[in-house]
């Protein structure tokens, strides 16, 4: 059974029938955003691996998928492994087929080891290089086509600000690498792409996100406690996605600050517990 959905800012239907591909979406902020954008009447495309029931983790492609229609969107629910040229390229012609173009491309899928060098094995070393970094250069070569005739186009990645500050590499170089690569690529891309109008940006949260990967690959469960909900970035890509003229394109963002740009002023119900809202612990990569 997946965990509740919450959203604490308004929908305006900028994004009614926008078609957005959302890698990772099974689960975790890919949910969570998926659902925000579904509300606003968007067509949701959930690309992501799990077809089948993981025994611990909640969420298939095909129960989010039922998620979205209930919000009231239009779901797409579609097998995605994002390290498959072929098959990300067909999720997007199909993706077009059914919506009639892509509109936008959310970044969300994401392999996490906080390893150093010695202790990376290189399957592992691949693994994350092949899902974080390479799949933004991915998505975005095989969605072009489709986002040059979209009036609004995004690509959104979900990684951090540029910070290689020493104490962010020692530890955990390999996953810094690819976090960061995803980043270089997007404001790569951004230039790239600025005279066509389409918009490419980061977004990162400000603290932890009780999602799968803190209980499993970061610390554990109890570490829900010191985190915000998915929601809080949810809110902050709506914001992304519904910017028009390609406004934000280029920035690093993070959730808390974009939403305070956008008028939010009390994150206290972002938390997993509010009662330690005020003792939440900073995400990585954020000095």
């Amino acid at each position: 059974m997946s965990e509740e959905f919450i959203t604490l800012t308004e929908n305006t239907g900028t994004l009614r029938n926008k078609t957005i591909f959302i890698t990772g979406a099974s689960r975790g902020i890919g949910r969570a955003i998926a659902l925000k954008c579904a509300a606003d009447g968007a067509n949701i495309v959930i690309a992501a691996k799990s077809a089948q029931p993981h025994p611990k983790l909640p969420g298939t492609i095909y129960s989010v998928a039922q998620e979205v229609e209930n919000a009231g969107g239009k779901a797409l629910a579609l097998q995605v492994d994002v390290r498959d040229v072929q098959r990300v390229e067909e999720a997007m012609v199909e993706a077009a087929d059914k919506f009639g173009g892509i509109d936008a491309v959310v970044n969300n899928a994401g392999a996490i080891s906080l390893t150093n060098v010695a202790s990376t094995p290189p399957k592992r070393y691949d693994l994350m290089q092949s899902i974080n970094s390479r799949a933004v250069y991915l998505t975005a070569h095989l969605a072009l086509p489709y986002l040059k005739k979209s009036d609004s186009a995004h690509i959104l990645s979900l990684c951090p600000p540029l910070n290689l500050q020493p104490k962010w590499l020692g530890p955990f170089a390999p996953y810094a690498l690819s976090k960061f690569g995803m980043t270089i690529l997007s404001l790569g891309l951004a230039e790239e792409l600025r005279e066509i109008g389409v918009s490419v940006t980061t977004l990162w949260p400000r603290t932890l996100v009780a999602t799968a990967a803190i209980e499993f690959a970061v610390g554990n469960r109890e570490m829900f406690e010191q985190s915000r909900n998915p929601a809080i970035m949810a809110d902050a890509a709506y914001e992304v996605l519904a910017t028009k003229d390609a406004a934000l394109t280029g920035r690093q963002l993070i959730d808390e600050e974009l939403l305070a740009e956008r008028g939010v002023r009390d994150f206290v119900d972002y938390a997993h517990n509010p009662a330690n809202a005020d003792s939440l612990t900073r995400d990585l990569f954020l000095d």
